[in-house]
C-alpha cells in the first residue's frame, strides 16, 4: 500500500480536523497514512547551567517516516513548516505545505483549495523545488554541545540586560573581520524575506546559491548586509565577555558563553517543496509582502497618460 504522512500543528483546532478527515479521506483510496504533530521539531531552549540540551538533526525524524513514503503534507502556519522541514529534511520527503495560519508565505496551498489539489498530488502531478537549509553547530572547543537544521536563518544576538557585542567572523578562506552589533543573522535566500529582512537585508531568489549575513544594528556606516557563495563555511566566535543566546528560525536555542564557537555552513539536506504550478516568487512577494505594488493609488475614473 502507498504512504503518506501528515504533519500537523496540534495547538490549532483547525488543523486537528483537516488532518483527522485527511486521513479518512487517504485511508479510504487505499493510502497508508501516518500523522505526527510539529511538536517534534521544535527545538526548545538550553539553560546557561545546561548547555547540551539538543537532539542530533537525525534523530528529529518522527517514527515510520521513511524513503518508502510517497510525499507528505504538512498543516499549519509558517512555524509549523520549519519545523516539519526540520523532521523530514534528512530522510528526503517531498512536502505540500497547507496554510491554517495567517501570512502562511512559506505554504502552497491554503485549507479551502486541499480538496481540488489533493487527487494532483496523489496522481503524483507535481514539481519538487529544492531550497537550501543550513546546519547549525555551537561548539566548545572541539566538543559539539549543540546542532540544528535551519530553512530560514541562524541568529546570535545579545541578551536583554547586556551591552552590544563583538563578534569575529571567518567566512571560508576569506580573512576573518570583526563586527560590533546587537547580533548577527546568518540566513538562506528563503530565510531573506523573513528576520533578514526586517534588519535591513535584500530579497534573494530562492534559486541563487548564496548565503547571507546581516548584522543587526551595527555600531558602524560600514557594517552592511553581505551576500557571498553558500560552498563557504561561516565561523563565529564571540568576542565579548558577555553570555549571548543562538536562535534558528525564531524557535529555540542555546546560550553562547565567549569561548564558544558558532559554525554554519550549507546542510546536506535540502528542504523539498511540493509545488502545483511553475514556482513564482515574484508573485508570492506581492500577495504576502506587497512588493511592487504603486506607491501611488490611481483612481480608475481618471485615464491617465
Amino acid at each position: 500500500m502507498p504512504k503518506v504522512g501528515i504533519i500537523y500543528n496540534d495547538l490549532k483546532p483547525v488543523a486537528c480536523k483537516a488532518a483527522q478527515d485527511l486521513q479518512t479521506q487517504l485511508t479510504e483510496k487505499g493510502w497508508t497514512v501516518v500523522l505526527e504533530t510539529g511538536r517534534g521539531g521544535l527545538l526548545g531552549y538550553s539553560h546557561p547551567e545546561s548547555p547540551v540540551c539538543h537532539t542530533s538533526i537525525d534523530h528529529l525524524i518522527p517514527a515510520n517516516f521513511d524513503q518508502d513514503m510517497a510525499f507528505a503534507m504538512v498543516l499549519g502556519g509558517d512555524g509549523t513548516v520549519l519545523s516539519a522541514y526540520r523532521q523530514l529534511a534528512p530522510c528526503g520527503i517531498p512536502l505540500l505545505t497547507i496554510n491554517t495560519g495567517h501570512m502562511g508565505f512559506l505554504t502552497e496551498v491554503y485549507l479551502n483549495q486541499l480538496s481540488e489539489v489533493l487527487d494532483k498530488v496523489i496522481a503524483g502531478e507535481y514539481q519538487v523545488e529544492e531550497r537550501t537549509m543550513l546546519t547549525v553547530q555551537l561548539y566548545r572547543e572541539k566538543t559539539l554541545l549543540w546542532e540544528a537544521l535551519s530553512l530560514n536563518e541562524m541568529v546570535i544576538h545579545r541578551e536583554p540586560l547586556t551591552s552590544m557585542c563583538h563578534f569575529e567572523i571567518k567566512i571560508g578562506r576569506h580573512a576573518p573581520v570583526d563586527i560590533a552589533a546587537d547580533g548577527l543573522i546568518l540566513s538562506t535566500p528563503t530565510g531573506s524575506t523573513a528576520y533578514s529582512l526586517s534588519a535591513g537585508g535584500p530579497v534573494v531568489t530562492p534559486d541563487v546559491p548564496v548565503l547571507q549575513l546581516a548584522p543587526i544594528c551595527p555600531h558602524s556606516l560600514a557594517s552592511r548586509s553581505l551576500v557571498f557563495s553558500d560552498k563557504e563555511a561561516v565561523s563565529i566566535f564571540p568576542a565579548t565577555p558577555n553570555r549571548m543566546v543562538l536562535v534558528v528560525d525564531g524557535n529555540g536555542g542555546c546560550s553562547v558563553l565567549p569561548e564558544d564557537r558558532i559554525h554554519v555552513e550549507k546542510s546536506r539536506y535540502a528542504a523539498r517543496f511540493i509545488r502545483l504550478e511553475e514556482p513564482e516568487f515574484f508573485r508570492v512577494l506581492l500577495e504576502k509582502l506587497g512588493w511592487g505594488l504603486p506607491h501611488i493609488a490611481k483612481p480608475t475614473s481618471v485615464e491617465l497618460p
